[in-house]
This record gives C-alpha cells, sequence and structure tokens, in this order.
C-alpha cells in the first residue's frame, strides 16, 4: 500500500471512530435545527459519507469542526432548498384557491412544455451540467470531477445555463 493508501486508510478509521462516537450529538443537533429527527439522520449519514469520499487526509485534531462544517452545509442547503421550494408552493397555490380549472392546468403543462424546449436550445455541455446540478443535486466541484473538467469551466457553464433558464421562467411566468 503506497502512502496515499495509508492516509486514505488512516482517515476513514478516524471518521468511523468519530461517527461511532459522536453520531447521536450530531443528530440531535440536526434535529434541534429541523424539527425532524429522520432528516438529521439522513442528513448526519449524508455528511459522513461526503467525509468518506472526500479525497483530503483528515487528522483527528480537524475532524470535528470539520464534521459541524460540512453539517452546517448540509443544513444551510436543505434551507435553502425548502425556501424555494415554499415560494413555488405558495405561487402555485395563490391561484388555486379557487377551484382548479383546466385552463390552469394547462397553463402548467404549456410552462412545462416550453421549458423543456429551452433546456433543448441549451448547448449541450450546459445542459449537462445543469441536468447534473438540479436532477442529480452534484455541486460544482462534484460535477467538475465526474466530467474531468476545470472547476471554472463547469461553473461558467452553469451560470450560464441557470441565467437562461431564468429569462425562461419570467418570460412563461
Amino acid at each position: 500500500m503506497d502512502n496515499r493508501g495509508a492516509l486514505a486508510g488512516q482517515s476513514r478509521r478516524i471518521i468511523a471512530d468519530y461517527y461511532t462516537g459522536h453520531r447521536n450529538e450530531l443528530v440531535a443537533y440536526v434535529a434541534a435545527c429541523t424539527n425532524d429527527k429522520e432528516l438529521g439522520e439522513d442528513l448526519v449519514q449524508e455528511g459522513f459519507l461526503r467525509l468518506l469520499h472526500g479525497n483530503r487526509p483528515i487528522t483527528a485534531l480537524t475532524l470535528p469542526s470539520l464534521v459541524y462544517t460540512v453539517t452546517r452545509n448540509l443544513l444551510t442547503d436543505h434551507f435553502r432548498h425548502r425556501r424555494v421550494w415554499n415560494e413555488y408552493e405558495r405561487y402555485a397555490m395563490k391561484d388555486s384557491t379557487a377551484a382548479a380549472t383546466a385552463e390552469s392546468s394547462l397553463s402548467v403543462r404549456e410552462i412545462t412544455e416550453r421549458m423543456e424546449r429551452g433546456l433543448l436550445r441549451l448547448p449541450a455541455n450546459c445542459r449537462e451540467v445543469y441536468r447534473m446540478h438540479i436532477l442529480d443535486g452534484m455541486k460544482t466541484a462534484e460535477i467538475s470531477q465526474a466530467l474531468g473538467e476545470g472547476y471554472r469551466s463547469v461553473e461558467h457553464r452553469l451560470g450560464h445555463a441557470r441565467h437562461e433558464i431564468r429569462k425562461l421562467m419570467r418570460a412563461c411566468i
């Protein structure tokens, strides 16, 4: 086993030991922030999986702050996603206080079709990055690594795709 392999094995042991000793307190922390114990368990598990699959050496000294940073970032992502979802629901429900009509159902279908056509108008590389980000939930760094391309290149294409999608949404709504 080379030096990198030994470091990775040592990091995994450190992470596993920390998980065993501190999992419950992390779940309690996240559950207190979200009022949802199951979500707490999911986010803590996701955080430790990200640490295990990372390629940076981890020491027992740096791990506690790293665990809480990753967990806090996952909480922030969760609340950001929930805020966007709530805004969408509020917008969708604004017109549905009265009985839903065939016309309103048709408009949702039309908007969806326009969005799909708009996605197809994006350059293939931008569309691929956007779908990986939105549908697969991948971060820019993960997309960059998966595609074997530079971080800034992926970031630029994702920004371009987002800009175009925002223009489409403004036109549809």
